[in-house]
């Protein structure tokens, strides 16, 4: 069963669908009447459920970290920056790049193209796992 939706809670609406949208190109859907803001993902990947925190909701102190799927981190992160996001530095692991940021709300994300590293042994890149929408 797939993830589809992954929700996070927010104290500025309107700051979080603009990163999101401006940087990972998800697409806004706003239903009348309804408070919560689905952030569609163009890919394929989970949509965000961008819902505003109660008051009594801390920011930025989750055990979730958004990993977004970058194939040319360098490039991204590179990008981003003249953009005016700024990652952190770019860390190698075990065959893969990644970066770390913080969204306006302060939840973490990061760029990674872990999704892409070679797997052992193999001359090709895994497939990429199938996702079901509907």
């Amino acid at each position: 069963m797939p993830l589809g939706r992954i929700t996070l809670y927010v104290r500025d609406v309107e700051a979080t669908l603009s990163f999101y949208e401006r940087y990972f190109g998800f697409k806004p859907l706003r239903l009348e009447g309804d408070r919560i803001v689905e952030l569609l993902a163009q890919d394929g990947g989970a949509n965000l459920l961008i819902h505003p925190a109660g008051k009594a909701q801390k920011m930025g102190q989750v055990l979730v970290k958004l990993v977004f799927d970058v194939e040319h981190v360098e490039v991204f992160h590179a990008r981003c920056a003249d953009d005016g996001l700024v990652f952190g530095p770019l860390h190698q692991a075990d065959g893969y790049v990644f970066a770390n940021a913080k969204a306006p709300s302060g939840n973490p994300i990061a760029i990674s193209s872990r999704a892409f590293r070679l797997k052992s042994g193999d001359d090709e890149a895994p497939p990429p796992e199938p996702v079901d929408q509907t």
